[in-house]
């Protein structure tokens, strides 16, 4: 049971950095740019103590609403009982990086007003909607000229 109940308690695995990733911040984390709207991803960055988020915001995606010279609000829902909470928390801009969440999305809506323009100046139609995965087709096996074979553990012997 832990005895410490501080701000960082049990965040030992959580804030650390990663393989060949210490030391101090990069400079391009600061020449990012970040707009009211985008969308980021928290991730607390253990180098910059400053404006670190709370462990629980550790992990999250929120939405940018106010940008400052050194740090962004981001507008966070937290579960509380029965409700979402928005919570709005400000952060320095080590511990955010955009979302890549909303990539795949604006993706597929460029290949389908790609695909929608060349449709129309052929004057057909086409669908556009995600279809999907099918189950496999159905086959048999003849064992006509495959007899069949049992298969057994070889058993181990060691090299040495």
């Amino acid at each position: 049971m832990p005895h410490s109940f501080g701000y960082r308690a049990r965040t030992r695995h959580m804030f650390k950095r990663g393989f060949k990733d210490h030391g101090p911040v990069k400079l391009s984390t600061f020449l990012i740019n970040y707009h009211i709207g985008d969308i980021v991803d928290i991730k607390a960055n253990a180098a910059q103590q400053k404006g670190m988020p709370h462990k629980y915001y550790h992990g999250r995606t929120g939405i940018v609403y106010n940008v400052t010279p050194s740090a962004v609000g981001v507008i966070v829902y937290k579960v509380v009982g029965n409700r979402y909470l928005e919570k709005r928390v400000n952060l320095r801009v080590e511990h955010i990086r955009h979302s890549k969440c909303r990539q795949e999305f604006l993706d597929r809506v460029k290949a389908n007003t790609q695909a929608h323009a060349v449709a129309k100046e052929k004057g057909e139609r086409i669908n556009l909607r995600r279809i999907p995965a099918l189950p496999r087709e159905a086959r048999t096996v003849s064992t006509a000229q495959n007899a069949p074979q049992t298969i057994v553990p070889v058993p181990y012997e060691t090299t040495i």
